[in-house]
């Protein structure tokens, strides 16, 4: 409870939540997890991508993240192109006053200072650095906790990412070679913390008999044409992961296994309904998961999982389910290796359906002793996250006289 003469502390999150994409919403539940079990007297609300669905799921108050709605659409037309140009004006405004309503600012997770996927400068990373920079300005402590980094190519992406990460409070990330990249590109880690992955904090489904059929295989498929700098190549990089895992699911289903098609955000259902179409068997099937919860549902049902998407693998890991990676970025490999997986990796950008068949039954030769394991590291990994946000209280919430650690609302 908050004291009469006290203001609760304003606690904003900010990020491209609600927008589709699971293991963005699936940090933000971690997080608000986190405060409303440590924090809760703290008022929360969210400057988001999609403000309705983040609003409706979680029940905060949110605000749209960009002014001009067509933001991530290419704008060829020059009333679109002056649109997004008055759009950055306008989101400097927007978010500098969000920003000052507030005392704290959590970026929850997500591959924030990284563009392991296609991203365009002006997109999020010129959206995280206003938060940041206004941040700075208004003396609001933003925090980016347990995010992603990789080394950026770009210069416009790099120098916004960078300057965002060293005008921010307080920085954790999910690997540490997240932290090496930072460092890498000129931002003093010192002080920055390791710890696994948030998604690794949320309550795993009640252990129960799989209800999916027995030898049941999930395959997390992704809508992958590459990183930020494949571009020029990138129909080529969706055509070959498309036909390598097309083979490998076809693969699995003359063998008589039953495969459970996966997804991890809005934009992944083409590929589902490609492998559908190529494959048409009933042995292959979809599902329909809202959130990281059914994720973990899904694979905790099945014998195996092959994934693609990042928070594909941490829920069928979480669960203690024997995985394989598909692997599109150096942070799959290091989730693995974390895990006692780093043998069970495969290129996602060259996939061979005969090697990957190969190394799915060498690993579920080895199950019941990558199950055994995967309990252990899951038990270390939520030691680790407690760890992590005692740290955030530390930083965030010092346990001092409110009165002068707190603003008065402007």
């Amino acid at each position: 409870m908050t004291p009469a003469n006290e203001t609760p502390v304003r606690v904003g999150v900010f990020g491209l939540l609600g927008s589709g994409n699971l293991g963005n919403d699936g940090s933000l539940e971690a997080v608000l997890g986190y405060l409303h079990a440590e924090h809760p007297e703290a008022v929360v609300d969210a400057l988001c991508g999609g403000p309705e669905a983040v609003t409706t799921r979680f029940g905060i108050p949110a605000t749209r993240l960009h002014w001009y709605r067509g933001e991530y659409r290419t704008a060829s037309r020059a009333g679109a192109i002056a649109a997004k140009g008055l759009g950055k004006l306008v989101d400097a405004v927007r978010t500098a006053a969000w920003v000052r309503r507030h005392d704290v600012v959590i970026v929850p997770g997500m591959g924030v200072l990284e563009a392991t996927l296609p991203l365009r400068p002006w997109g999020f990373p010129y959206s995280l650095f206003l938060l940041c920079a206004t941040g700075r300005l208004f003396g609001t402590r933003v925090a980016l906790v347990g995010v992603g980094a990789a080394a950026i190519g770009n210069r416009a992406t790099r120098t916004l990412v960078r300057w965002s990460a060293r005008l921010a409070a307080y920085r954790s990330y999910r690997d540490a070679l997240s932290r090496d990249a930072m460092r890498a590109m000129g931002v003093d880690t010192a002080r920055d913390e390791v710890y696994p992955d948030l998604a690794f904090s949320l309550p795993t489904p009640s252990a129960s008999a799989p209800s999916g059929p027995p030898g049941r295989v999930c395959v997390g498929v992704m809508a992958f044409h590459g990183g930020d700098d494949d571009r020029a190549r990138a129909e080529e990089i969706h055509r070959r992961y498309l036909d390598g895992t097309t083979r490998f699911v076809r693969a699995l289903v003359e063998d008589g296994r039953p495969v459970r098609l996966l997804t991890g955000d809005e934009c992944d259902a083409p590929v589902v309904a490609a492998i559908l179409d190529a494959v048409d068997s009933p042995l292959v099937t979809a599902a329909e998961a809202a959130s990281l919860a059914d994720l973990m549902k899904e694979t905790a049902a099945a014998d195996t999982v092959v994934a693609t998407r990042y928070h594909n693998l941490i829920c069928a890991l979480k669960v203690g389910t024997p995985t394989l990676a598909l692997s599109y970025a150096a942070k799959s490999d290091a989730l693995m290796a974390q895990m006692g997986l780093a043998a069970y990796c495969h290129p996602a950008r060259e996939v061979d359906a005969d090697r990957l068949l190969e190394q799915f039954r060498a690993l579920e030769k080895q199950s019941a002793e990558l199950r055994r394991t995967l309990t252990e590291r899951n038990l270390a990994a939520a030691r680790q996250l407690e760890h992590q946000f005692t740290a955030l209280t530390a930083a965030l919430f010092p346990a001092t006289d409110h009165t002068h650690a707190l603003r008065e609302a402007p």
